[in-house]
Order: C-alpha cells, then structure tokens, then sequence
C-alpha cells in the first residue's frame, strides 16, 4: 500500500509582518523556537518586515502545525501553507 498523499506534500511555516511586535522579540523568539542563529532569525525577521512574510521552515504537516502553534503562544503571527514543490 502507498502512504496517503497528505503524507508526501511538504508544508511552510510563514512567518507574517506584524505593526505591534519589536523585532528584537521576534528575533528572539524564531531563534528559541527554530534554533536559528542571530544572522539567519534576523534574515528570516526582516524578510518577514519588508515583504510581509518569511517562509521559515518546510517539512511534514504535523511539524508545520506545532511550530504554527508555538509562534501563536508567542503572540507572533504564522501561518501554514502547503509546498508546491513538495
């Protein structure tokens, strides 16, 4: 039997531009919830700054979500998107 295709789709995690946070905190929080270092937390917030979004991590569905959630808890704001070149 073949997996269920929802298995096979890889998933981003967008990282959205917001008007209230500091970027220092988002910053901080990309890098205690990802492991990013400074350069690439700051890369990825200020991406995020400029052009409204940062897609910040791609894999399996169930990952996506977590992370998804753990940046809401952190009062950032995230969504989740399916990966076209999955």
């Amino acid at each position: 039997m073949s997996a269920p295709v929802e298995t096979k789709i890889a998933w981003r995690v967008v990282f959205l531009n917001d008007a209230v946070t500091r970027m220092s905190y988002a910053v901080m929080v990309l890098r205690k919830v990802f492991g990013f270092d400074e350069p690439t937390a700051t890369r990825h917030m200020m991406e995020a700054h400029e052009q409204g979004r940062a897609v910040v991590w791609t894999g399996l569905r169930e990952n996506a979500e977590a992370y998804v959630f753990s940046l809401q808890q952190w009062h950032l704001s995230a969504t989740l998107e399916t990966d076209e070149k999955g």
